[in-house]
């Protein structure tokens, strides 16, 4: 499918994740992976705050409200939490599973997607897979829009990470 994988190798897209256990015969599978340049714990610490905000394109997904660029007191999400904020701060979606500093999984708008981090070394691989049974005609437009704005809310988690991650190690 057009769209179905970016940034990730063969190896993380046989994979299992978290997500495979909530939809048993998806009609639509994506992929998408970056490393960052920074250990998971940073990466984590900006991975649960997509509960406040989408950190995608937010002049289309947070009605031109800019997503935060410092790290809040986020809370470990917990299964039944709000998934994330989108539209100016509207909670989408609900958190299913939760495993701090390992994988964010959530269900929003018929998806149901995991973010996992993977440490390399002293970088992670942040990777993120959405499933969905429903759509079988529709799925190749939510693969093409997903890659869009998942593509760019991986980087921006990156940059940030990476930024924070750069921060404490000056201060070290």
């Amino acid at each position: 499918m057009i769209g179905d994988r970016w940034g990730v190798t063969t190896s993380e897209t046989s994979r299992s994740y978290p997500c495979d256990e909530f939809v048993s015969n998806p009609v639509l599978q994506a992929w998408r992976g970056i490393t960052v340049r920074s250990e998971s714990e940073h990466v984590w610490s900006w991975v649960k705050q997509i509960q406040l905000a989408p950190y995608s394109y937010d002049w289309i997904d947070n009605l031109g409200r800019r997503s935060p660029q410092q790290l809040r007191a986020t809370p470990d999400p917990v299964p039944g939490d709000p998934f994330m904020r989108g539209l100016g701060g509207i909670p989408f979606g609900r958190v299913i599973a939760v495993t701090p500093g390992e994988h964010l999984t959530g269900r929003i708008l018929g998806a149901t997607m995991s973010y996992v981090l993977v440490p390399v070394g002293p970088f992670t691989r942040l990777l993120l897979k959405v499933v969905t049974s429903r759509g079988r005609w529709t799925a190749p437009v939510l693969s093409a829009g997903d890659f869009v704005m998942a593509r760019r809310q991986l980087m921006n988690l990156a940059r940030l990470s990476e930024r924070t991650g750069a921060a404490n190690e000056g201060t070290s």
